[in-house]
This record gives C-alpha cells, sequence and structure tokens, in this order.
C-alpha cells in the first residue's frame, strides 16, 4: 500500500474486506478514498499489480488460505481490532468459512459486519445468482429505461451493483459506525441492490402513485418521452442532452433555438409532443455539436455535450475541478464527495504485491 499518509474524514478507520468483485470493490474503494486503511482478503495465487484497477486502489491486500488453521488465526488478529468487515459472498459463505456475524461479534461485539448481495439474505432468490441485470429487473429500473417501442436497455452496471449496492452499503456502515459510538455494539448490515434500487425508484413510485408515469419507455418526463429532456443527434453524426424541465427554461432553449410559435404551448400538452420532438430533432442538426456547445453551454437551457469516456477528462468543467487525477501514470476518477477540512485521497493504485498480516498488525497496534 502506498505511504501516503489518510488525510479524509474516515482516517483511523481499519476495515476488513473478504475481496469479491463489483460492489464491494467499489465501496472499499470510497471508504479507501475517504482515508480508512483497508485490508483486503484475498485468495493465494491471486495476480496482483493491476495498475489499471480503479476500484482495488488504496488497499492493503493479504493473500490467505482461509481453510488452513494458520490463515484463519491471522484474520482473527484483524478482525479484533477492525471497526468494519465488508463481503460480498452468498449467505451462508462467510459462515462455512467460520467468519460469521455471530462468530465476528462474540470476538469484537462493536464491528460493523457489512453484507453486499443482489438479493438479500434472505428470500426465495437469496441464494440464486445473479449481475447487477437481473436485480434491476424486478425493480421496475431496467422495464422504465430505454427507448419507446424497443427493449429495455441496461444502464450499464450503475443502477444496480453501485447505485442500489455500493452507495447503499457505504450509508449503512456509516450509520452502524454512528449508533455504535452510543451503544458501543456493531451490527449487520444486509445491503441488497434489489432493495436499495427499489429505494431509488422513490421518486417514480410517487410519479405511478399520482397517474403522470405511463408504463411505456419513452413515454415520461425522465425517460426520454418529454421532447425537452431528451438526446439529440447534431449535424456531425455526434449528441448533445438537453433538460429544459421549467417553464422559464423551456422558454429559453426555444427562443435560442427559434422553435416554431406554435409549439411553445406543447409542455402540458402530451398529444403534441411528438411534434415538438421533431422540430428539436430537426434544429438540432442544423448545426454540429461544437456549435451547439459555443451557443447552449452554460445557458439556462440545462445543456450537454454528450461524451465518450475518453473526452470526459478534457472537458473544461472537468478540468477545472480536477475531476481525474493522475496516479503513477494512470488517469483514476478524483475521490468523491469532496470535503472542505479533511480532503479525501487515493491512497496510490492497486497493490503490486501482497503484504504479511504481521505488517498490518503492527500498524493496528499502534
Amino acid at each position: 500500500m502506498s505511504t501516503t499518509p489518510a488525510t479524509g474524514p474516515l482516517a483511523g478507520l481499519r476495515v476488513v474486506e473478504f475481496a469479491g468483485i463489483g460492489p464491494g470493490p467499489f465501496a472499499c474503494m470510497l471508504l479507501s478514498d475517504m482515508g480508512a486503511d483497508v485490508v483486503s482478503i484475498d485468495r493465494p495465487g491471486k495476480k496482483l499489480g493491476d495498475r489499471h484497477n480503479i476500484t482495488g486502489r488504496g488497499r492493503t491486500v493479504l493473500l490467505a488460505d482461509l481453510k488452513k488453521p494458520e490463515a484463519q488465526a491471522e484474520v482473527w488478529q484483524l478482525l479484533e481490532r477492525a471497526d468494519v468487515l465488508v463481503e460480498g459472498f452468498r449467505p451462508g459463505v462467510m459462515e462455512r468459512l467460520g467468519f460469521g456475524p455471530a462468530e465476528v461479534a462474540e470476538r469484537n461485539p462493536r464491528l460493523v459486519y457489512g453484507r453486499m448481495t443482489g438479493w438479500g439474505q434472505e428470500g426465495p432468490l437469496a441464494l440464486a445468482a445473479g449481475h447487477d441485470i437481473n436485480y434491476i429487473s424486478i425493480t421496475g429500473a431496467l422495464h422504465a429505461t430505454g427507448p419507446a417501442g424497443g427493449p429495455p436497455v441496461p444502464p450499464l452496471n450503475l443502477v444496480g451493483d453501485y447505485g442500489g449496492g455500493s452507495l447503499y452499503l457505504i450509508v449503512g456502515i456509516l450509520a452502524a459506525l454512528h449508533e455504535a459510538k452510543r451503544s458501543g455494539r456493531g451490527q449487520v448490515v444486509d445491503a441488497a441492490m434489489s432493495d436499495g434500487v427499489i429505494s431509488l425508484m422513490s421518486n417514480f413510485v410517487t410519479q405511478s402513485l399520482r397517474g403522470v408515469m405511463k408504463e411505456e419507455r419513452g413515454s415520461n418526463l425522465l425517460d426520454g418521452g418529454a421532447p425537452w429532456y431528451g438526446v439529440f443527434e447534431t449535424a456531425d453524426g455526434k449528441h448533445v442532452s438537453i433538460g429544459s424541465i421549467e417553464p422559464q427554461f423551456f422558454a429559453d432553449i426555444c427562443e435560442r433555438m427559434g422553435v416554431a410559435p406554435a409549439l411553445r404551448d406543447v409542455q402540458p400538452d402530451r398529444a403534441r409532443w411528438p411534434l415538438l420532438k421533431a422540430e428539436f430533432e430537426r434544429l438540432f442538426k442544423t448545426k454540429t455539436q461544437a456549435e451547439w456547445v459555443a451557443e447552449l453551454e452554460g445557458t439556462d437551457v440545462c445543456f450537454a455535450p454528450v461524451l465518450p469516456l475518453s473526452e470526459a477528462p478534457l472537458h473544461p468543467h472537468n478540468a477545472a475541478r480536477k475531476a481525474f487525477v493522475d496516479v503513477e501514470g494512470i488517469r483514476h476518477p478524483a475521490p468523491a464527495p469532496r470535503f472542505s477540512r479533511t480532503p479525501s485521497a487515493i491512497r496510490g493504485p492497486a497493490p503490486a504485491a501482497a503484504s504479511e498480516a504481521s505488517d498490518v498488525l503492527a500498524r493496528w497496534t499502534e
């Protein structure tokens, strides 16, 4: 692990991560960025040294065969000193390894035990395999995402793995740590991606209850149905986005783009949305993306160019905020959110080599 000192608000927090994939590592990356000392327990033979592994940054890695008593003893020494445990196995795996919540609480009753799964620790699907796309399928989120008349479109793995998974796990861990200050007792945080995504859908549940959300893709305010909230192709085959929801912003974009006067009162009239959408499609194709950026970016029409990932670091706003930072020659997304007094920092790339448990124990007993 890098010797970069922890400066974030979680400096001094000790986290043991049982290595996995997806939302668990991302959550632990966030904890590390905010100053936590994250020690990842991985399997012998694990190939290390991938400096392109962004979510593996800022860790100490220990390789341990958890079926061997000597490895178990070392892990127990860490857990007895840790504040947080993070695991992302199927329900029952940690118990079979001998590191279930009951066993850990007996040795370290103040530890917060974070469990990251797709379906949760119980329920008919708890033991079933799955991935992000499956977890968001039963929540209404995937059904609502995609073009009118087309199939649902997976929103990368941002909604299930990271939105409904990692971020809810982090919230749960921090809440449990706060409560433990009063009670002196840890607890289990059961973070299921399916639960988290259902929570993320709260606004759309509201819209559905009010009868303003149709269960048809591309027919609602925020799914591309409203012509003033969507993505449009430009003259050079690129795209731009607009989100002119508020009446004053909608009036502004109509004026700036020269929308036909007969279509400027369309917002409350769903029957005429297709006419306005066709008008926007026609107008946006009259100029290149760069020309629209020069004309609309920074105004109140709520506009942005649609950039590929390779161009995101070059956008002036991202560059000004240093939203990407260099770590030993590799460009990383910068830590987020930002703190005024205890800034987060990337504590080094994904480790090139494993560490010894004795080294971790030495610093955790200081």
